[in-house]
Order: structure tokens, then C-alpha cells, then sequence
């Protein structure tokens, strides 16, 4: 998520403003901050920088309590950590990468294909034990490794698109409240019973609904009802213009045109705000929005419902969401490979009890990306007592398709043109031909042909 990955930071925000605030810097120093700037370590030891963004304020917590474990668990590498706000995160790396001063290790989204074209990578094949490597689920292994070469070990995978449901709103309109819509069709007769019996201010879903918003948490939904995304499969033209993407853009129309969802939104896709106040009969975010539900809105977690996102009638066997991912990755031209790789190797890709309550904190929101993690963290106590946590890591994410690697331009044609029907601004075919002609100039333009993912 390079460019639009600042989506999955901006939550970083504004969850922590919606629960407790954020912490401002775990580190004792600040971003670019050298070595030997930083707070002095033990005699003879390799001193190495980590940047992280800011996040929740349980992740911040546990981010800097894993560096306070390491340093003190051993002598030869001492790790100055620094948390970077995530709305400076892309200027300041770029300023780093760029005046040779990046952190040996760091916090990446995404996909690391443009990175590794870069050469802002370093390989981790020499630097962490190969049956470490190995131990990265198949679901994952797509924003780790380039063929057989690992250049980022992740801490976990999320959805980003998930259903949830007032399981009260649901039962007030004589729907049973354990079940959500499996299809589109019926998310619609849902719509249509709970309509009524809402209150002003009420309504029956917060989806996506913006360009932007649209351009990255519809990936999924891209794929379920065409088949594939954006791009013909050599990357050569555009390929949004069949009954796929019409179906699913009008899909959204008939949400806009029934009054089933607002016409402006009650508070962003990311956060929890308008689910927990009992605006919203369905709220679609990502599966993190659990861990807000968890620490603002407790009253709900036995009154919410969590499921797949609804898929369209044709096509119920496929996915209907992405995977969002943060991982970690140490830097091409650091001069401390080995030390950042057994930092790495220690925090999160060791002993399972070093990020099993990383997984517990979040509210089981995210999913371990090594079998051994999750099994650790579902025979927790607090597993039982978070159903939606099966839900997301047996149900959705192992389905779930991985982000797009072309060009974030492509992505935001496509959600503008989302936006444009679903407002009635512009036809399907007006829209489309809008968006087509942005994607061949973005075609031309970064050379996508020559990027192609082999098949």
C-alpha cells in the first residue's frame, strides 16, 4: 500500500483519538535521528534504528515494549526506536532513503515489487534462518517474497472489507440477527425490511463512498464480480468495462438511489463512530474496526455481527475482499544487515509469545501470518470470548485476494468512476470511457507492460 497504504496509517489516528490519544514517541529520539545521536547503549554494542508509524495506542504500546524485551534480552545489538506519525511517514522515509540515511529497519505496507525495483530492499534469505522464512503462510507469502527471495517478514495480514451488523437493529426489523446477506440480493431485501424501522438519522449501511475510499477497499469486491481487477492480465489495457463492473457499480447506485445509506458520510470507512453510536444498521470497514468496537464502544461487541462482505449472486465461491499487511523489512544499504536481521528473527519471527499479545491487544482483529501464532493466539482465553476473530482468520482472510500491485492511479480511476455512478453523475459507459482513458495514459506512463506479474 504505498501511496494509499497512508489509509491503513490515517487509522492509526483516528482510532487513537477516538479511544485514548496517541503516543507521540516511543523512541528518545526523532525521525532521521543518527546513531550515535541516540540514547546511549551498552558498551559494544551495534546500535541499529527502527522506525515504525504510529498506530493504535496498544499497538504503539506493544511496539516499543518488544524493543525494551530485545535490548534487554541480549547485549549485542541495543535497537533505538523511533514512531513516526502516520501522516509524515512517505516524507520522511523518502527524505531518508534519499539522503542516505534510512533506518536499517522499518515498518512496510504493501507490496514490495516497486521497493525491490528501487533497490530499497534488503534481502532476508542470509540474514533470518530460512525455516523462519519457511514458517510464512501461503496467504501472505505474495507481499513477502519475489520467486524464491524473501524481502519482508510480515506481522500480520488484515481485511479490508468486512461486513458488520447491529445484531438489535437486525432483530427490530424481524431479521434473524446471527445472519448477515450473503449476496448482494439480499443485502438489498435487508435494506428494504430495515428501512422502516429506523429512527431520523438512522440508515441501513456505511459503505465506501468516496473516490479514494472506493479505489482501495473494492479490490475485492472488483474480483468477485468480474473475476479479476482493473487490468487485463498483461497489463496492456484496461479491463473495466464488462458486466462485472457494471453490476457492481450499480449495485452501489441502488444502495445511493433506495436512501439506504447517506448521502454524506457519518464518520470514515476506517473508524467505528457511526456503528457505535446506533446510526447504522451495517457498517463495511476493514477487520480492524473490532478493536475500536473493543475499546469505545464495549456495549456492542455481544450486539455485533462480523461476516464476509456480501458477494454478487453469480459469483459466492470468490473472495470479496483484499488483504491489507504491515510488515518488516530491513533496508539495502544498511550497513547492520545481520544485526537487523536478528532483531527481526527475535520479535517476530521467534518464540510465539513475543507477538501473541500483539494479536490479543488488537482485539484478535488481525491475523497471524505463521500457523504456529495462530494456534497460540486461538487457545487464548480471550479467543473465546471474540467469535469474530474465527470469522476473519478461517472464513474471510484465507479467500481474500491480494492488493493490486499496478500503479494507485489505476485504483483511483476506477473508484472515481464508482463514485460517478453511484451519484448519478455520469453513466456506467461515461464513466468507464473517463476511467479508461486515465488507465492508458497510466499504462503509457509507468511502462506497466514491461511489470506484468508473470502468470
Amino acid at each position: 500500500m504505498s501511496t494509499n497504504i497512508s489509509r491503513r496509517g490515517l487509522l492509526g489516528l483516528s482510532l487513537g483519538t477516538a479511544a485514548t490519544g496517541l503516543l507521540s514517541a516511543c523512541g528518545s529520539g526523532t525521525p532521521g535521528q543518527t546513531s550515535s545521536q541516540a540514547a546511549a547503549g551498552k558498551a559494544g554494542a551495534t546500535t541499529i534504528e527502527f522506525w515504525h508509524r504510529t498506530f493504535t495506542p496498544v499497538e504503539n504500546t506493544w511496539y516499543a515494549n518488544i524493543v525494551k524485551k530485545y535490548n534487554a534480552a541480549q547485549s549485542k545489538v541495543q535497537v533505538h526506536d523511533t514512531e513516526v506519525p502516520a501522516d509524515a511517514w512517505d516524507q520522511k522515509m523518502k527524505a531518508a532513503q534519499a539522503a542516505g540515511t534510512a533506518p536499517d529497519i522499518y515498518t512496510h505496507s504493501g507490496f514490495i515489487e516497486d521497493a525491490v525495483r528501487n533497490e530499497e530492499l534488503h534481502k532476508l534469505n542470509g540474514i533470518v534462518p530460512d525455516d523462519k522464512l519457511k514458517e510464512i503462510l501461503p496467504l501472505a507469502q505474495p507481499v513477502s517474497r519475489i520467486g524464491s527471495t524473501y524481502y519482508a517478514y510480515p506481522l500480520l495480514v488484515e481485511a479490508q472489507c468486512v461486513l458488520f451488523w447491529n445484531k438489535d437493529m437486525l432483530k427490530a426489523a424481524g431479521l434473524d440477527p446471527e445472519k448477515g446477506p450473503g449476496t448482494w440480493d439480499e443485502l438489498l431485501q435487508m435494506c428494504a425490511k430495515i428501512k422502516p424501522t429506523l429512527k431520523k438519522g438512522q440508515y441501513c449501511i456505511a459503505p465506501a463512498q468516496d473516490a479514494d475510499t472506493f479505489a482501495w477497499s473494492t479490490v475485492g469486491q472488483q474480483y468477485n464480480f468480474s473475476g479479476h481487477t482493473a487490468l487485463t492480465d498483461d497489463w496492456t489495457r484496461p479491463s473495466i468495462s464488462d458486466a462485472g463492473y457494471r453490476n457492481l457499480m450499480t449495485s452501489y447506485k441502488k444502495l445511493w438511489d433506495g436512501g439506504y445509506m447517506p448521502k454524506q458520510a457519518l464518520a470514515t470507512y476506517l473508524v467505528a463512530q457511526d456503528f457505535g453510536q446506533g446510526k447504522v444498521a451495517f457498517k463495511v470497514s476493514g477487520s480492524w474496526m473490532m478493536s475500536e468496537i473493543g475499546s469505545d464502544y464495549k456495549e456492542m461487541l455481544t450486539k455485533t455481527g462480523v461476516g464476509p462482505f456480501p458477494s454478487a449472486s453469480s459469483s459466492i465461491d470468490r473472495t470479496a475482499t483484499t488483504l491489507g499487511n504491515f510488515k518488516w523489512v530491513v533496508d539495502a544499504k544498511t550497513k547492520k544487515a545481520e544485526a537487523a536481521g536478528d532483531f527481526l528473527t527475535w520479535a517476530i519471527a521467534g518464540d510465539t509469545s513475543r507477538v501473541v499479545d500483539f494479536f490479543e491487544v488488537t482485539q484478535y482483529t488481525k491475523v497471524p501470518v505463521r500457523k504456529t501464532v495462530q494456534d497460540a493466539v486461538a487457545a487464548t482465553d480471550g479467543a473465546a470470548k471474540a467469535p469474530w476473530s474465527k470469522t476473519v482468520t478461517n472464513e474471510i482472510a484465507p479467500k481474500a485476494i491480494p492488493e493490486p500491485t499496478y500503479s494507485w492511479d489505476i485504483s483511483l480511476a476506477v473508484g472515481t468512476a464508482m463514485e460517478s455512478v453511484m451519484k448519478g453523475a455520469k453513466s456506467f459507459d461515461g464513466a468507464v470511457e473517463t476511467a479508461g482513458a486515465t488507465i492508458d495514459k497510466v499504462i503509457k506512463r509507468d511502462k506497466l507492460a514491461d511489470k506484468a506479474p508473470e502468470k
